[in-house]
This record gives structure tokens, C-alpha cells and sequence, in this order.
């Protein structure tokens, strides 16, 4: 199942620890450099590699480095060294223990122990982050190559294999050498003629060098299309999600993302003559890069009688239309919000993105249910702005009519917070802004009364101008 990366238009600031697989390099270096110099620590721990426990490369260490890192770190994606050999590993031995240790590396904002568990989640248990440590602390041995695992291979070919209906930007787009990160939503035609249930979507970036992340949706309504054409590029640029409100979502991709298909019974609705808008992220490499999306598309082959559905929590709202009503002061280091809303029919969770921009600071969403039991959904501790990500549950939660969604959401509006993109800080609104904030929890469920049929949702029956919070 997928879920949807909700990003947002941002210059890229020192603050930003990282970006896709990168564990110490500033935004923008593009080469996949193995000239490390040599770390003195390794000197002082030599002695240890003969111990007869000792973990070794091509036994211990390789086999980690190809199911948690690899899928960045190798020629032609975003991070900018490759960790696919010895030489290139040893040379880092002792940043990489450091950074798994912190848990700075994989990136995963969210707390592996409160809400969850989620699917895919990039996590090195205990076990592996001792044996990194306890490998750079012995010196990096090598050991025997036979001992190892065959090399992984990489290629672009659609994982669940040729899709249904494949769709990228008439013209590719050219991203600059160097700057700000650029958030870019291209609109593409369907050509459907009748509306089709969707059981997977999948992505093919078309230059992973530049491509941090991306999501999906799509647009019935033309405004979309509308931007597109007011822009004299190929696309248009955004700051906060689409630039407009979609008619739905259609997931999302970042290195290490799967692609899987929706239960039988199950699926998204792409009504006829609707525009998918693709959301990319692009960081700089230091060279201008050309770059065509793909969006895969999987037709359902079985009856759907349940759709993927959206839904949000955030901040209190005057009326449907208005913005949430939330503003932080200046200079304020710890300041709350909440949000809340009452789920009108008995559903099933599927997934959770959180969503806030450079003054997050930290984000817990809760269930509380009709008979007093609370379930905690998702918590992230230290909101990272670059690595807002799509969650997805490994097992649906089930949530009764009556179940109210808590948000709790803390902002650091202080001169000391570094991601402030005001200096003096100055009050904060809601807003798409690069100096605005944002709050908001989306959610991905199904509705456990609904039963289709295979026939279009009654929401693409309305008129397009009708919107709905819970849909």
C-alpha cells in the first residue's frame, strides 16, 4: 500500500542535517567521493581486529550495509559516496558507527517505540549497530570475501512488474547546479475516458541524483492545470503540498520505498479525465541535471468495494474554509498546539503522514476510543523538516465511530532554534510560506460500512467544487 509524502518548498539551510543517505556532506556536492581522510581512531583500536569475535566486512558487516544503506548509497542516486566495496567502507568505519548510534542514520524521524509498528521502516536493530561499532572499533577487518553475500543489483525496472498505464511530463525539466532545493508539481493528462480503480502506484524517478523525494495526486477540478500553463517551465513551483487542493492522492516515493498492492478489496479512484500532479523534491547536485518523472499506474483486476480514503487532524478552524487558528510568537522556544476531530463511521487506519514546516518541533498524534482505552499512532521527538515521511502501518488499526484523533504539536520560534527562517523571529501564522507554518496529521484509511461494488465513490459524483474534511 502507499502512502503520501507530504513535502513542502524550502531553501535547503545549514540546519539540514542531512538529505537522502548523506552522513556528513553539504547540500549540493554531487560527487561520490572515497578520498575520506584517514580517521585516527583507527590507529588507536588496531589491536582488536584479531580478537577471533571480531566482525568482519564481507561476514558481518556487508549483509547490513545492503539491506540499510545501499538502496541511497550507490552510483546515480542522491547520496553522494557509494558504500558497495570495502575500500569505501572502511575509509568511513568510524562516521558510520558514530551515526547509527545516534540513530541519525537510516532516516527514520518517527519513535520506534511509541505508535507503529509501520511498514519498511529503516531501522538497524541493536544487534547491527553493535556490529558496526564494534567493527570500526577493531580496525575495519576485512575477513574473506567468500564469506560474503553476492553484490546487490540495481536496476529500473518496475518492481510489480509492466504497469497498466504509465505517465511522465511531455518535456523533462532542468534543475540547476546549485541553490535552493526546488519543489516542482508536474501536471499530466490521463487521456481516461471512464474512471479506473487503482490497486498500486509506483514511481520511476528519472534522474535519482536529483530526485529527494516525491508524492502523488491527482486533479479534476483543472486548476492544476491552470498553474501549469501560468508557468513558463515545465511544471510549476510550490512551496506547501500541490499549490492547490487535489481531488485525491496517489502515494508517494523516496529511496527504499516499496511499491505493493492494495488488498483485493481495496483501492484508489481515478476518475475520467483527471491530471496527475507529481510533487518532486530536487536537491542540487553541482551540475545542471535533467530530470522526467514516471508515475506507474496498476488497474484493479478484482471487484473494489472499499476506497483508500483521506482524512486530516489539525489545528481548530472557524469553518470548513478558513485556516487554522494558530499563530506562534516570536521568540517562543516551546510553543503548543492541538488539534482534534471525531471519526463519524467506523473505519480502519492504514497510514499516517505528519505534516509542519522549519519551526517544527515535535509531533504525537492519539486515538481515543469511545470506551476510554487511548492508543498512541505515531510520535516523531525531533521534527526534521527534510525528512517528512510517509508511514504505513503494518497491520490497519481499527478505530470505532466516535474515535477522536488527538494531535499535540510543539514549535521552537526562538533565535536559537537554527531552522528559523526569520532572524529576528518575528509571530508566525498559518500559511504555504517559507516563513509560515504549518500543522496537520493525514490519514489513510478505509470505512468499514462502505461496500462499492466497483462502482465510482459518490464523492466523484458531486459537484467538483464540494469538498470534504472527511471523506
Amino acid at each position: 500500500m502507499h502512502l503520501e509524502l507530504f513535502a513542502v518548498n524550502v531553501p535547503v539551510r545549514p540546519f539540514a542535517l542531512l538529505f537522502i543517505g548523506v552522513f556528513w556532506t553539504t547540500a549540493g556536492s554531487a560527487a561520490q567521493a572515497d578520498d575520506a581522510p584517514k580517521d585516527p581512531r583507527a590507529d588507536e583500536s588496531s589491536l582488536r581486529k584479531n580478537r577471533p569475535d571480531t566482525p568482519t566486512y564481507y561476514a558481518d558487516v556487508l549483509p547490513i550495509l545492503q539491506k540499510r544503506c545501499q538502496d541511497c548509497h550507490h552510483p546515480g542516486e542522491v547520496a553522494p559516496f557509494s558504500l558497495l566495496t570495502y575500500e569505501q567502507a572502511k575509509k568511513r568505519a568510524h562516521d558510520l558507527a558514530d551515526v547509527v548510534e545516534d540513530h541519525k542514520m537510516p532516516p527514520w524521524p518517527a519513535s520506534t517505540t511509541t505508535g507503529g509498528p509501520f511498514r519498511d521502516a529503516r531501522i538497524l536493530s541493536k544487534a547491527e549497530i553493535e556490529t558496526l561499532t564494534e567493527w570500526a572499533e577493531a580496525g575495519a577487518p576485512e575477513g574473506l570475501a567468500s564469506a560474503g553475500p553476492p553484490p546487490r543489483k540495481f536496476d529500473d525496472e518496475w518492481p510489480l512488474g509492466k504497469p497498466d498505464l504509465v505517465l511522465k511530463p511531455d518535456d523533462a525539466y532542468t534543475v540547476g547546479a546549485e541553490g535552493r532545493d526546488e519543489y516542482r508539481v508536474f501536471v499530466i493528462s490521463t487521456g481516461l475516458k471512464e474512471g479506473k480503480w487503482i490497486r498500486a502506484v509506483d514511481y520511476k524517478p528519472g534522474n535519482r541524483r536529483v530526485v529527494h523525494h516525491l508524492l502523488g495526486a491527482f486533479d479534476t477540478r483543472g486548476a492544476a492545470k491552470a498553474k501549469d500553463l501560468a508557468d513558463p517551465k515545465p511544471g510549476y513551483e510550490v512551496f506547501g503540498g500541490f499549490g492547490v487542493l487535489p481531488s485525491g492522492t496517489l502515494g508517494g516515493w523516496a529511496p527504499g520505498k516499496t511499491a505493493h498492492f492494495e488488498a483485493d478489496s481495496v483501492g484508489r479512484y481515478l476518475p475520467a479525465g483527471s491530471d496527475v500532479l507529481i510533487q518532486i523534491h530536487y536537491h542540487k547536485s553541482g551540475k545542471p541535471e535533467s530530470d522526467q518523472t514516471a508515475i506507474g499506474l496498476y488497474f484493479a483486476r478484482k471487484p473494489v468495494d472499499k476506497l483508500l480514503r483521506g482524512a486530516i487532524v489539525r489545528p481548530p478552524t472557524q469553518s470548513l474554509f478558513s485556516r487554522p487558528q494558530l499563530i506562534i510568537p516570536a521568540g517562543v522556544a516551546n510553543y503548543e498546539t492541538r488539534g482534534s476531530f471525531n471519526l463519524p463511521y467506523d473505519a480502519h487506519l492504514i497510514g499516517i503522514t505528519p505534516h509542519m514546516h522549519l519551526l517544527g518541533k515535535d509531533f504525537l498524534l492519539t486515538a481515543l476510543r469511545p470506551d476510554g482505552s487511548r492508543l498512541n499512532l505515531i510520535k516523531i521527538d525531533q521534527w526534521n523538516f527534510n525528512w517528512q515521511l510517509n508511514y504505513e502501518l503494518e497491520h490497519p488499526i481499527a478505530l470505532p465511530k466516535g474515535t477522536k484523533i488527538e494531535l499535540l504539536a510543539h514549535f521552537d520560534n526562538s533565535a536559537s532554534n537554527p531552522n528559523n527562517p526569520n532572524s529576528p523571529p518575528r509571530e508566525v501564522r498559518w500559511g504555504e510560506q517559507t516563513t509560515d507554518e504549518m500543522c496537520i496529521g493525514f490519514l489513510q484509511l478505509t470505512r468499514d460500512d462502505e461496500h462499492l461494488h466497483n462502482q465510482a465513490p459518490a464523492r466523484f459524483l458531486r459537484p467538483a467544487a464540494k469538498l470534504d474534511r472527511v471523506n
